[in-house]
């Protein structure tokens, strides 16, 4: 038969033997249960009354030879305390799961029965408040610790540091982070920003005004939900993770030195850790001064010899060459007249002397005609085959 205790009298008595309460949570939190042999001192000191005032208030419960105390009073002493311990990022993501069923269940059934649908957007909502609490607390867990190894109060060494930050950034801190990313589409917050959208939309254009009430209700605790997330994911980024990571790179670099301090003569060390004497001049100075002035002391014949270099020095006289085209106007092939012009002075016909010559077709007082067939001549240079047209140049007609 189960007697249900009045609530005064149960808050009265956890005031009373607090001490008691803390002495509970204090052996399962390191045993994970409340081994017989301790709960029998307990009772032993604080009387057989306490064992059944333990029993009537339903503070514990046997688990075979052994007690655990009831999950209500475990938190209750839990969030008292502050002493949350970190939870694995698997126990939070289950609430994806969750809340996603009970989502796709709103969505599928929600023009059926109005109690059902009503119970299932107070349980999403129930389900999103404990999924927030549980974050809030591991972040704050994470933090708490974090900064307690960061002052390293309990005296451990450096390269157990090394470890406990490594382990906390590989199996918390980034798992919990990805939980968070509103970009990952397969996180809890991703989940949630639907289940708002959603929820948005419903509590304007719903049929029925009650349930319009509670998605109102849901969208409201979303957004503040979805600011409360924000706001623990710049914690995760912004503070535990470089903080974590200086701890682990300071205690690499000191664990190291530590190592060589205790055996410094193990390996060479840098120059830098040497005493040395340097002088501001070399110790051969004086030989290598003698070398320099020796070397002027046997006085050299020079002999300086004019080198002869050979070039083309072929210059383009234009008016020589104008005059030529002009006594032969009207010339029927200028390209080729060209050419025989050149070949009178030399055996090969260099390009850049070649086309200096043609350069005379732009003068303004010849009058250039094209052939209708569309003839053209072809000539070798001394480094390239160029196929030009047969142009007639004669004179211009002045007007």
């Amino acid at each position: 038969m189960i007697i249900k205790a009045e609530p005064r009298t149960i808050l009265n008595f956890l005031h009373t033997y607090f001490d008691v309460m803390r002495d509970l949570f204090q052996y399962q939190t390191t045993d994970g249960l409340i081994t017989k042999e301790v709960y029998d001192m307990l009772i032993q000191k604080h009387g057989h009354v306490m064992n059944i005032r333990l029993r009537e208030f339903r503070v514990i419960r046997s688990m075979g030879s052994d007690y655990e105390m009831r999950d209500v009073y475990y938190k209750l002493m839990e969030f008292l305390l502050f002493e949350f311990k970190p939870l694995l990022p698997e126990t939070i993501e289950k609430y994806k799961s969750s809340i996603g069923d009970l989502y796709l269940k709103i969505r599928k059934y929600e023009n059926q029965d109005r109690d059902i649908l009503q119970e299932r957007i107070k349980n999403l909502s129930h389900q999103v408040r404990e999924f927030v609490d549980l974050v809030e607390r591991n972040t704050f867990r994470l933090l708490a610790e974090t900064r307690d190894l960061k002052s390293n109060l309990e005296r451990i060494e450096y390269r157990e540091k090394v470890h406990k930050a490594s382990f906390w950034i590989e199996y918390y801190i980034l798992p919990l982070n990805r939980i968070l990313d509103v970009k990952h589409s397969e996180s809890v917050t991703s989940t949630i920003i639907d289940v708002s959208e959603y929820a948005n939309r419903r509590r304007l254009d719903f049929g029925d005004e009650t349930i319009r009430i509670e998605f109102e209700k849901l969208y409201t605790q979303l957004i503040q939900t979805n600011t409360d997330l924000l706001r623990q994911s710049k914690v995760l980024v912004n503070e535990l993770l470089p903080l974590l990571e200086r701890i682990r790179t300071e205690s690499l670099i000191l664990t190291g030195w530590i190592e060589f301090l205790r055996n410094p003569y193990k390996m060479d060390t840098p120059p830098l850790l040497k005493g040395s004497r340097t002088m501001v001049y070399a110790k051969d100075m004086l030989f290598k001064v003698r070398e320099f002035f020796e070397q002027f002391a046997a006085n050299e014949v020079i002999t300086l010899e004019d080198q002869v270099v050979e070039f083309d020095k072929w210059i383009f006289d234009r008016d020589h060459f104008k005059g030529k085209l002009t006594e032969n106007m009207p010339v029927n092939d200028f390209f080729g007249w060209c050419y025989k012009e050149l070949q009178k002075d030399f055996t090969e016909i260099d390009t850049d002397k070649f086309f200096a010559l043609c350069g005379l077709l732009f003068d303004s007082d010849l009058q250039i005609e094209f052939p209708k067939k569309g003839e053209r001549i072809n000539l070798q240079t001394t480094t390239s085959k160029i196929s030009l047209p047969k142009l007639k140049v004669e004179p211009a007609i002045k007007l």
